[in-house]
């Protein structure tokens, strides 16, 4: 748990909270204290889901245990919380937050846990970042305090600029999982139908894949940018943080290229610190 927040019982999953280094600890920590200790709140609930779908036992325990995730968030907005969802009381009522982003998020976690995610097609895997991303961003903008359009928009774009950058970083250890998240129109461009994971990613063409999903995401970022200059500064601090954090990723996997080996990838800590002062301080 992080040494500042506020301490909460041992039923709340927010023990699931990230390491100081991470991104997001370095984004949260730009934000007033209350609306530092919600963000934590919905991340340790997006946490918690996320590790039931993929390290939550045999299927139907997961769907059980996801059904359950689910009533509790029914239980905490009909006034009835249970003790694991306490912590999410006061951001629901402050903030506004809508109980069907939260239910977006666990809909997603489900699209993981009951049947591994390979080759899908470019609805479902939009469909996908929506709910395990830009769910999460709907969440968050409403604590920010981002306008509501612009909030629902820059969670739009940002979340599958995140997601899309996730997905291209990740690709050899998804596989290793059984999952491949590249759309099934991409691959059948290079002649790929109906592939394993293992074969998509060993394919020689495999980078033009990439590389334009690569593209989807750069016009997600472009958007990102766009909104985030329509608002106030002091509420897209953490948004403009995650955002060039994230950036040095996906421009770290394709400066890399995609002839094996691949290096899994990580920006450089002098770029890092470089992007917490430009966003963060200045």
């Amino acid at each position: 748990m992080s040494a500042t927040a506020t301490p909460m019982p041992e039923t709340s999953p927010v023990e699931a909270l990230p390491a100081k280094s991470s991104s997001f600890y370095t984004a949260m920590r730009l934000l007033p204290k209350d609306r530092r200790e919600a963000m934590y709140a919905v991340y340790a609930f997006c946490r918690a889901v996320d590790d039931v779908a993929d390290d939550g036992g045999p299927a139907e325990i997961r769907r059980a245990e996801l059904q359950r995730w689910g009533a509790d968030i029914d239980a905490l907005y009909a006034g009835r919380p249970v003790p694991r969802v306490q912590d999410l009381v006061v951001p629901v009522r402050r903030y506004g937050l809508l109980r069907a982003d939260f239910h977006a998020v666990i809909d997603g976690m489900a699209m993981d846990a009951f049947e591994d995610i390979v080759a899908p097609d470019e609805a479902t895997l939009d469909l996908y970042c929506d709910r395990v991303a830009s769910a999460v961003g709907r969440l968050s903008v409403r604590i920010f305090g981002v306008p509501e359009a612009e909030g629902i928009a820059l969670a739009h774009h940002e979340g599958r600029a995140l997601q899309l950058t996730n997905i291209l970083r990740d690709i050899d250890e998804d596989a290793e999982r059984g999952r491949l998240y590249l759309p099934c129109e991409k691959l059948l461009a290079i002649g790929l139908t109906d592939p394993t994971p293992q074969a998509a990613i060993d394919h020689p063409r495999i980078g033009e894949v990439c590389v334009a999903l690569a593209e989807e995401a750069k016009e997600h970022y472009r958007q990102t940018w766009a909104i985030i200059a329509r608002c106030p500064r002091k509420v897209t601090k953490a948004p403009r943080l995650m955002a060039a954090a994230y950036r040095l990723y996906l421009d770290a996997v394709l400066a890399r290229g995609w002839a094996r080996p691949r290096a899994r990838v990580k920006p450089g800590k002098a770029a890092l610190i470089a992007v917490a002062l430009k966003h963060g301080i200045i």
